[in-house]
């Protein structure tokens, strides 16, 4: 018997649940999950997606859960309106996925932490670049103990959306005790320097605009090395690691590290942090 997936969004035509659909569909076909409905808040381009391709759908999300076992909450590109679609979702205790970027603000993603542990709900977020050759290089070389500095870059159509995964990068090779971030340029070029605990350092390149690769260069005691990230299998793996978040109903990733993702984010666009460190911690 395969496991039901409720996709619940914005507007369903976006990149990420096309290629989620395609991967379940193909790809993780053999997993044994399928997209059993949809449930979106613009109503007309949530039924026009779910028919065209072959999802039911459902205007209420009492009737979607009734038909699912486990919940992806999409809207890549509206992190705006996440929370009201966990309000949707989260009060029915099963296994929720959220996408990338999980909320607008550090205060909104702590709302929605607390509002899952209110409803006992198993929850995990990511971004796609938390599965990559990087964290391979991470994991095979002594692992985050033994990186002293890195430097993650990543291209996009603007900052706002797509910070998040070089941020993501870092915080999964580096982990969560990050203390200090400065910004340096506010365009297209942007770079964010990272003070860590114990002495170590990260450095974020957010290249939009531009034909940058997804990559990182890791040091440790013994090498640097450069790692540039293959797109090309970049959200099977990622789909294939929420499908073990929903078989197993237990979070993989520590909440901490999401927090510093956007803890991340927020003080990149502090003015303060043009003119000099700003705390990523109290």
């Amino acid at each position: 018997m395969s496991t039901r997936i409720g996709f619940v969004d914005y507007n369903p035509d976006n990149f990420h649940a096309n290629i989620f659909l395609k991967i379940l569909r193909e790809d993780l076909s053999d997993r044994g999950f399928t997209v059993s409905g949809c449930h979106a808040l613009l109503d007309s381009e949530g039924k026009e997606w779910s028919s065209e391709n072959e999802v039911s759908y459902f205007e209420s999300p009492d009737d979607l859960n009734a038909n699912v076992d486990v919940f992806a909450v999409l809207a890549p590109s509206n992190p705006e309106v996440h929370m009201e679609l966990c309000e949707k979702v989260l009060k029915y205790g099963k296994p929720t996925y959220v996408d990338k970027t999980f909320a607008p603000s550090l205060e909104i993603a702590e709302q929605i932490f607390g509002l899952a542990d209110q409803h006992g709900t198993a929850i995990q977020t990511t971004s796609a670049l938390r599965y990559t050759e990087v964290q391979e290089f991470v994991t095979e070389n002594g692992g985050r103990e033994a990186l002293r500095h890195m430097i993650a870059w990543g291209p996009g159509r603007s900052f706002e959306e797509y910070a998040i995964h070089p941020a993501e990068t870092v915080v999964s090779c580096m982990g969560e005790d990050a203390l200090s971030l400065m910004r340096r340029n506010d365009g297209d070029f942007s770079q964010l320097i990272i003070n860590y605990s114990d002495s170590r350092t990260a450095v974020i390149n957010v290249c939009t605009n531009s034909k940058t690769a997804y990559a990182a260069s890791l040091t440790t005691a013994e090498q640097t090395a450069h790692v540039t990230v293959d797109t090309g299998k970049l959200f099977v793996t990622m789909t294939d690691a929420m499908l073990d978040f929903f078989e197993s109903g237990t979070p993989s990733i520590p909440r901490g590290e999401s927090l510093m993702v956007r803890r991340i984010l927020d003080a990149a666009v502090d003015p303060g942090a043009c003119e000099g460190f700003v705390k990523l911690s109290d």
